[in-house]
């Protein structure tokens, strides 16, 4: 079998759309990876600038405004800051709304607006405890928190609506502060969704420091987060899939490699097809298995043995899965996006959000996933998924009711709740783009083509792999996400 696919291969078979060839390309410049990464600027030792006491987080901003009077008002302006960002219209209506992490449903922890005071704990400010927190005006300058992106104690913790925890040392915090880490960044992406590797399949506490076969970028050229994306004026590039439907700043692999870097014609044709991230992130979950599966519907069940990867009374159970194969779909850069209050159909599994674009879309190409599957509250009358408080007075994990929770966390999102309830299966897309494999561990033509191969290429819109069949694309149009639901 092996034979055929080289023989097959080497006499230049059609792949996606493209046709392969023997000769080599010309050749290709290496990339230096720091080529393309500005030089920081020089750090500024802030341990004799910094004087106390410092009686609170507002305190540790008025002092940094003095000599950077702008900078609040820049994070002012960005999600960071808003959990808000692209415009969409509702649907069934004329009304647009700003969609974000703080008003949309999840297949994690279900809806932040709900829980607001717990959740804000990875916020990028201080006080936000409730629907009345000030977004805009010149005195939320102090509520900006510089120290969760630039403190380097290590020591900094930030708990309920993102105050700072009582015998946090504010003044050697404030101290520290320096440009942003790894472990800045990873204390919330790491460990979204109440925990760490939860929501990310490529981002967990392995990242912090890693080894070069976890990531090679970060593992043995040493990046650091903001070298990749690289910030101005508190705007960090970069958009996820799980909150937007636009393309929106993102990184490319491209903004600092060969769009086409092989110098073999053979490999760079698939570059028009295929995502980098395909072939160079063969595996998810190197190190830290992942959540896979959450079951809303097992929580508040006595006599359970707890295990934080098995089953929590208070979330229900879960599946974990480590160092697994990514799943493979379409991907144009513009998703499908399930908005609060959104009917659905609760005989189909529901898609909190899905990547877009097909075979024939010029934009589009295939994307490695993390697909995690889950099942969850709505309403039974209504028809769409509900958003239910979980944290505090009333909440789930005090009262263990599911109709009291319901009741109150309707009373943030604006839904209406009949008092019937229910329990659906849905799915939400993540694309991968760490945990990139050097050119020895990228995936390989046998591990696309050939009978073992990782894509399923009739889910991908071919009549089979087109290593053997050609270019001939399914009568149906295709989607890029998959098989769950039809959206």
């Amino acid at each position: 079998m092996w034979l055929r696919v080289t023989l097959l291969l080497a006499a230049a078979a059609p792949i996606a759309g493209l046709t392969l060839a023997l000769v080599p390309g010309k050749p290709v410049p290496v990339d230096t990876p720091w080529k393309h990464v500005p030089q920081p600027a020089p750090h500024v030792d802030h341990s004799q600038l910094i004087t106390g006491p410092l009686e609170s987080g507002p305190a540790v901003t008025r002092a940094c405004l003095k000599c950077h009077p702008n900078a609040a008002r820049q994070v002012m302006q960005t999600s960071h800051w808003t959990w808000a960002g692209e415009k969409v219209k509702l649907p069934g209506s004329n009304q647009v709304v700003q969609v974000g992490k703080a008003n949309l449903v999840n297949n994690f922890c279900i809806h932040a607006g709900a829980n607001i005071e717990k959740c804000s704990a990875c916020h990028a400010g201080y006080g936000w405890h409730d629907t009345s927190f000030d977004f805009t005006s010149p005195k939320s300058e102090e509520n900006v928190d510089c120290l969760v992106c630039h403190e380097q104690t290590g020591s900094y913790q930030k708990g309920n609506a993102g105050m700072p925890e009582k015998g946090v040392d504010l003044v050697a915090v404030a101290k520290s502060v320096a440009r942003p880490t790894r472990k800045n960044c990873g204390d919330c992406h790491f460990r979204g969704g109440g925990g760490d590797a939860v929501k990310h399949g490529d981002l967990d506490g392995s990242m912090y420091f890693p080894k070069e076969r976890i990531d090679v970028h970060m593992g043995e050229a040493g990046f650091q987060c903001v070298d990749c994306h690289q910030t101005h004026d508190h705007r960090i590039p970069g958009c996820s899939m799980s909150v937007g439907t636009g393309a929106g700043r993102r990184v490319s692999c491209t903004d600092c490699h060969h769009e086409k870097p092989h110098g073999d014609q053979r490999l760079d044709a698939h570059t028009a097809k295929v995502a980098c991230q395909t072939c160079h992130i063969p595996r998810m979950a190197i190190d830290v298995p992942t959540k896979m599966y959450w079951d809303w519907s097992q929580a508040g069940q006595n006599g359970r043995k707890e295990d934080p990867h098995e089953y929590l009374k208070i979330k229900g159970s879960f599946k974990y899965a480590q160092n697994l194969r990514p799943e493979y779909y379409w991907y144009n850069g513009n998703a499908y996006r399930y908005l609060t209050g959104q009917h659905i159909n609760p005989s189909q599994v529901v898609l909190i959000n899905k990547p877009l674009g097909g075979p024939r879309d010029p934009e589009a190409k295939i994307w490695p996933f993390k697909v995690h599957r889950g099942r969850q509250i709505y309403d039974t009358v209504n028809n769409y998924l509900l958003t239910p408080r979980t944290w505090g007075p009333g909440g789930y994990w005090t009262d263990f009711d599911w109709d009291e929770a319901c009741r109150l966390g309707v009373e943030t999102s604006g839904l209406k709740y009949s008092g019937h309830y229910g329990w659906v299966e849905t799915a939400m897309y993540w694309p991968l783009s760490h945990m990139v494999q050097p050119k020895e561990k990228a995936l390989q033509c046998v591990d696309c083509h050939g009978d073992r191969g990782v894509l399923n290429w009739r889910q991908l819109g071919y009549e089979g792999d087109p290593a053997f069949r050609g270019v001939a694309y399914r009568s149906q149009r295709v989607g890029g996400g998959g098989p769950e639901g039809s959206r």
